[in-house]
């Protein structure tokens, strides 16, 4: 199986840019987009329907903002659009689809860039979030987290590290935050990895790799490859046994962000 996820920063713009010409090139079975800034029926177009593939979204109410999308060839058995928590649910972040025992996710946690009040939001949901992580862990389904988490884990993972020590998504309570849930040694010394935990797919292929899925659209930062690695597939330990490999795309340039593909032997 193999799965990308891509934060299209505007789906379509992205697919302006041919994205889903570039999508038909990779023989990708599951498709997970975080913000397609649209409502579903301003993507009614052919180009966002390409051949083979079914589409579900969950809508921002906020127009032009977030949502995210899932595009797959095999139908699933349920969609879920919901996590109960109205702040979050409202802003079009989450989607799942099931397959059997295995679900699927995509995932847009905020951005606290934007300052102190986004800041808080974030930090609330990383609160609330924690538990339900956990119980997906413990839940006996297997998962694949994709998305944008708006947060890098360790050194390897941005470009600038020391500059960007105060600056959200590199804070040290974020890192240890997403880094204290996943069982690897790709973190910053910050946290005692858990025995048992997710796995980060794109370390699981690529333990010392330095790669980066997002750059900042001011100055040369693309050009120059001042990255952050933010993008991620997030899985439960039995799914994550049978990855073969994972990449990341920054070219060609669809969005601010690269898509990440990770093959599974599913």
């Amino acid at each position: 199986m193999r799965i990308l996820s891509f934060n299209a920063n505007g789906l379509r713009s992205a697919a302006s840019k041919g994205f889903f010409e570039w999508l038909a090139q990779h023989d990708i079975d599951v498709l997970c987009v975080q913000e397609t800034k649209a409502q579903e029926h301003q993507l009614g177009d052919a180009v966002f329907q390409p051949g083979g593939y079914q589409r579900w979204f969950k809508d921002a109410q906020k127009k032009g903002y977030s949502g995210v999308a899932i595009y797959s060839r095999r139908a699933p058995d349920e969609v879920r659009t919901s996590l109960g928590w109205a702040p979050f649910d409202d802003e079009g972040r989450y989607i799942e689809a099931r397959f059997g025992n295995l679900s699927v996710v995509s995932f847009y946690i905020p951005s606290g860039s934007s300052g102190e009040e986004r800041q808080g939001f974030k930090e609330e949901v990383m609160a609330w979030l924690k538990p339900i992580m956990d119980g997906w862990l413990a839940s006996g389904r297997e998962y694949v987290l994709c998305g944008d988490w708006n947060i890098v884990r360790a050194k390897n993972d941005i470009k600038n590290w020391t500059g960007n020590q105060k600056n959200s998504g590199c804070l040290p309570h974020e890192r240890a935050w997403l880094s204290g849930m996943i069982a690897d040694a790709a973190h910053d010394g910050l946290i005692v990895p858990p025995a048992q935990g997710w796995k980060d797919a794109f370390r699981v292929a690529k333990p010392d790799a330095v790669e980066y899925s997002w750059w900042s659209q001011r100055g040369a930062a693309r050009a120059n490859n001042v990255g952050w690695r933010i993008d991620y597939q997030i899985a439960t330990p039995g799914i994550a046994a049978t990855i073969r490999a994972a990449e990341i795309f920054p070219e060609p340039k669809f969005s601010d962000h690269a898509p990440l593909l990770v093959e599974y032997d599913e």
